[in-house]
């Protein structure tokens, strides 16, 4: 890898740290929600970089997927545990690293269990291991902690520009005998659970991402479109940040353009039992001495 790109790779991590760090400060009961991702995504700008995903904030039984409206009014309660997920981006190299926050104290071995999985997994990163034996890691570290591995989420590759690259990295040992390769952005991401260990769709998220670009004839969908290309091209970009660029004829737009099968609707995903949902993550470059880019120092 080119070492001026692997420097932006290594940068988006760090940016991507410190928000991730700063949001989980803010997470405190009768908080809006709203408030934080918005103060989340700026910090990101503020550090240099930009978001490459909106801000993640997914509450008790909701593993991901779920970021507040432009007038969501939802607060953090004294029995939520949250799972704050962010990613940073500098000309696309991206950072995606997520913690949980248990407001409840209710819950500090669900919490563990994702958390030391994702570092016993790291432990073992190098080029040449089996993309199995990471999943067999992190189910054996969570099902220690007598929790579940959500088996129908996994952790991903990431390439220029897109945040969901492969390989699947899973959480749980998958047969898949594939290796990882030298210099391979991978995002190794626990969720582990109380519930039975997989995830439904649920309702809409406000998450969005240009899925095949072609010519549409309304004009607000075009100077929608327009926008989308120029400032998210193919990451994830949340309807709040179109309506505050347009008011509501920008949500108008967007909705021209899902009915278009132009953009993708993320849905939310809610554990399908109602367990609870704890989750961790880093990005990491794979050496034979791997770089965390989303530690602190």
């Amino acid at each position: 890898m080119d070492k001026e790109i692997e420097k932006k790779w290594i940068e988006a991590g760090k940016i991507g740290a410190m928000a991730l760090d700063y949001g989980s400060k803010l997470i405190k009961p009768d908080v809006k929600l709203l408030e934080v991702a918005e103060k989340v995504e700026q910090k990101i700008k503020d550090l240099g970089g930009r978001p490459a995903f909106p801000c993640n904030i997914s509450r008790n039984d909701l593993a991901a997927h779920y970021t507040p409206a432009h007038n969501d009014e939802e607060i953090f309660l004294d029995g939520d545990i949250i799972k704050l997920d962010v990613g940073a981006h500098i000309d696309g190299c991206i950072s995606d690293n997520a913690l949980t926050i248990d407001l409840s104290k209710e819950y500090p071995k669900l919490v563990k269990a994702s958390r030391e999985a994702l570092n016993n997994a790291i432990k073992i990163i190098k080029p040449g291991v089996k993309i199995r034996e990471i999943g067999r890691i992190i189910e054996e570290t969570i099902t220690r902690l007598d929790a579940n591995p959500i088996t129908n989420l996994s952790g991903h590759g990431i390439d220029v520009y897109k945040q969901h690259a492969m390989p699947g990295i899973p959480n749980f040992d998958n047969r898949n005998e594939s290796v990882l390769k030298e210099n391979q952005i991978i995002a190794i991401e626990p969720f582990a659970t109380l519930g039975n260990g997989d995830v439904t769709e649920g309702a809409p998220s406000g998450i969005y991402k240009l899925e095949n670009l072609r010519p549409t004839r309304n004009n607000i969908a075009r100077d929608v479109l327009k926008f989308i290309t120029e400032e998210f091209k193919t990451l994830p970009f949340a309807k709040r940040w179109i309506i505050s660029k347009f008011g509501s004829k920008g949500g108008l737009g967007l909705s021209l353009l899902e009915r278009g099968g132009i953009v993708h609707s993320y849905p939310q995903l809610p554990e399908r039992s109602k367990g609870v949902v704890s989750q961790a993550e880093h990005t990491i470059l794979v050496k034979e001495k791997p770089i965390i880019t989303t530690i602190l120092d």
